[in-house]
C-alpha cells in the first residue's frame, strides 16, 4: 500500500538523500526530517578533510541549499531530537511532546563519537570530530596551537593530524595497535600509512595506553601515558571509533545487534520501519553476511533504496563497500571487504615507495577487496574483479603493464 506520511528520524546525509529521491521518485505523501542538530543535513567528509584544512566553505558541507526543503515539500525540523517511537501506534514522539504519526518510518539515527574514560577526559581543549561545530572549534583550535596530541590513528585522528601539520602544529598520535589503520588494511598496508606520517613530522606512538589528561583552571595541558610518560599539550583530539545510535531502535523493540539490523532492502524487523546510514547493520547478498559501513558512500547510496521501500516499492542494496581518504599529498579509494583474517594474501601493483600503487587483498585467489592510491579511475576494474568472483593469477594482478580489464 502507497504510503502517504513518511518520517524520517535523524539529519544527516541519509536523510536528506532519501527525501530527494522520493520527490524523484513522484512521491506525493508528506515527508518530515527530524533532526536532533540545529543545522540542515550536512555531509561529514569535509570535517576531516576540506573544510577542516581550509580548502572549502562552510556552505559547501551541506547536502542542499536551504531553500530546496521547502520547494520539494519537505518538512524540515530542526535542533528537536526524537524521543521515542511507538510502531504499534505508527508515532514518533519529539523532546518538546509533540507527535508526529506515520505510515513508514526511516532511522537514519548516525552514530556517536566513542568517549574515552581517563581522568581529565572532562577538561576543556578535548575535542571529538563528528559535528560541523566540532570542526569549527577545531580550526579554531589549530590556528593558536603550537602541539595537539591525537588519541588514535584511525581514519579520523590520521585525516586530523593532517589538517594540524598543515596549519603548522606539531603533532603527536598516540595508538593502542601496532600501527595506524592495521585492522583494517593488516601491516602490509598500515606501514605505508605510518611512513606517509612519519614523513611530514608526525610523532607516531604505538602500543601506548593513556592513563590520564592533565590540566589546569579546567584547560587541558598534556598526557599522562599508562608507562610513565608526560606529553604537553595545547589540547587533545579524540577519534577512537564510533558507536551507532540505537537507543530508539531499542525502545521500540526493533531487533538490535551491532546497529539496527535490516535486510537487503532496509527493512527492520517491523514492517514500516526501514533503517540506513552508519547505523543500519544490512544483510548483503553479494557479500552473504550483515555488514555496518561507517562510511560516506553507504548513507549516499542507501537512500535510494530506502525510498523505495518508504515509497511501497522494493529494491535491493548490493553496492560493495567503498570509501576514500586524502591525506597530505596522498589520495586513495577502498573498495571492497576484506576482514583481519579472511584474507590469506597481499598484492600489490605499482610503486609502494612512492606511493602511487594498487593493493588487493585475496582468499584462495579471489579477490576480496582493492585500495587505489594516488592511481585513478580504476574502481569500477576493481569492482569487477571482486564481484566476478574468478580465481586470478596474482603475477597478472602484479603487472602494471597489464590493463586491469584483461586480468
Amino acid at each position: 500500500m502507497p504510503a502517504a506520511r513518511v518520517v524520517i528520524v535523524g539529519g544527516g546525509l541519509a536523510a536528506a538523500k532519501t527525501a530527494e529521491a522520493l520527490r524523484a521518485g513522484e512521491f506525493e505523501g508528506t515527508i518530515t526530517i527530524v533532526g536532533e542538530e540545529a543545522h540542515r543535513p550536512y555531509e561529514r567528509p569535509p570535517l576531516s578533510k576540506g573544510y577542516l584544512l581550509g580548502k572549502a566553505d562552510r556552505d559547501s558541507v551541506f547536502v542542499h541549499p536551504g531553500e530546496w526543503y521547502a520547494e520539494h515539500d519537505v518538512d524540515l525540523r530542526l535542533g528537536l531530537p526524537a524521543v521515542a517511537v511507538d510502531p504499534g501506534a505508527h508515532v514518533v514522539t519529539l523532546a518538546d511532546g509533540d507527535e508526529i504519526s506515520y505510515d513508514r518510518l526511516l532511522l537514519a539515527t548516525g552514530s556517536s563519537p566513542r568517549l574515552i574514560d581517563v581522568p581529565g577526559a572532562e577538561l576543556n581543549g578535548v575535542h571529538y570530530l563528528r559535528r560541523l561545530e566540532d570542526c569549527d572549534h577545531l580550526r579554531e583550535t589549530f590556528a593558536v596551537s603550537s602541539r595537539v596530541v591525537i588519541i588514535g590513528a584511525g581514519w579520523i585522528g590520521l585525516e586530523t593530524a593532517a589538517a594540524a601539520r598543515a596549519a603548522g602544529v606539531a603533532v603527536t598520535v598516540l595508538e593502542a595497535a601496532t600501527l595506524p589503520l592495521v585492522r583494517v588494511l593488516g601491516p602490509e598496508v598500515a606501514e605505508v600509512f605510518a611512513r606517509l606520517h612519519r614523513d611530514h613530522g608526525v610523532d607516531l606512538r604505538f602500543e601506548v595506553g593513556v592513563q590520564a589528561l592533565t590540566g589546569h583552571d579546567g584547560q587541558v595541558t598534556g598526557v599522562d601515558l599508562a608507562e610513565g610518560t608526560h606529553l604537553e599539550a595545547d589540547a587533545v583530539v579524540v577519534g577512537v571509533g564510533i558507536t551507532p545510535n540505537v537507543t530508539l531502535a531499542h525502545a521500540a523493540g526493533l531487533e538490535v545487534d551491532n546497529g539496527i539490523v535490516v535486510d537487503e532492502h532496509l527493512r527492520t524487523s517491523d514492517p514500516d520501519i526501514f533503517a540506513a546510514g552508519d547505523v543500519a547493520n544490512a544483510w548483503h547478498p553479494k557479500l552473504q553476511r550483515r555488514i555496518r559501513v561507517e562510511h560516506w558512500a553507504n548513507a549516499l547510496n542507501q537512500a535510494a533504496v530506502a525510498a523505495e521501500g518508504l515509497a511501497g516499492r522494493s529494491a535491493t542494496y548490493d553496492r560493495l563497500p567503498y570509501f576514500y581518504s586524502d591525506q597530505y599529498d596522498l589520495g586513495m579509494e577502498y573498495v571492497g571487504y576484506a576482514d583481519p583474517g579472511e584474507y590469506d594474501q597481499v598484492v600489490f601493483r605499482g610503486d609502494v615507495q612512492a606511493r602511487e600503487f594498487i593493493t588487493f587483498w585475496l582468499a584462495d585467489g579471489r579477490v576480496l577487496a582493492g585500495m587505489n592510491v594516488n592511481v585513478w579511475d580504476v574502481t569500477t576494474p576493481i569492482r569487477a574483479l571482486i564481484e566476478s568472483r574468478r580465481v586470478v593469477d596474482p603475477r597478472r594482478l602484479a603487472d602494471p603493464d597489464l590493463p586491469l580489464d584483461d586480468v
